[in-house]
């Protein structure tokens, strides 16, 4: 898939996954989050290497991520969005989920999917709702899964 890559002032948005920083992603998703708490780096790795990656960067700095897993037909997941904590409030999440929603990969795709309790208002901008029927919404969950016995 060719390589993309959009820039804003000192900020660009990069589907390289040569320029991420898998330590920095890791730190955040391992340390920071609730849905990859403890996520082990060979894991997060095989997650990358699966996926299109968007990483967001400040200069040469790794700031923001995201990744979508697709079949690139009729679905995608758009999941382990961030950005650093200050760098928020600059417009930069909006801008990285408008790259990624405009990406010509993803385009015509029947169903886009997104598990967030966080931005929600971010990702109605982009025309994600709740669903319209829960009931039928099926999931084999295990949030333990990075926890060592």
């Amino acid at each position: 898939m060719e390589i993309r890559e959009t820039q804003r002032d000192d900020y660009t948005i990069s589907t390289d996954q040569k320029k991420l920083n898998i330590d920095s992603i890791h730190k955040f998703l391992a340390n920071e989050t609730d849905w990859s708490h403890g996520i082990p780096i060979h894991t997060l790795k095989t997650s990358i290497e699966n996926s299109l990656n968007f990483g967001l960067y400040y200069k040469n700095e790794q700031i923001g991520f995201a990744r979508i897993i697709s079949d690139y037909a009729t679905i995608a997941y758009l999941g382990d969005v961030y950005i650093l904590e200050e760098y928020r409030g600059k417009g930069l999440s909006k801008w990285l989920i408008s790259e990624i929603m405009e990406h010509p990969n993803l385009q015509g795709l029947r169903r886009w999917i997104l598990l967030t309790n966080t931005a929600e208002w971010l990702y109605k901008k982009f025309g994600f709702n709740e669903l319209p029927h829960p009931e039928f919404y099926m999931e084999k969950h295990n949030p333990n899964v990075y926890i060592k016995s």
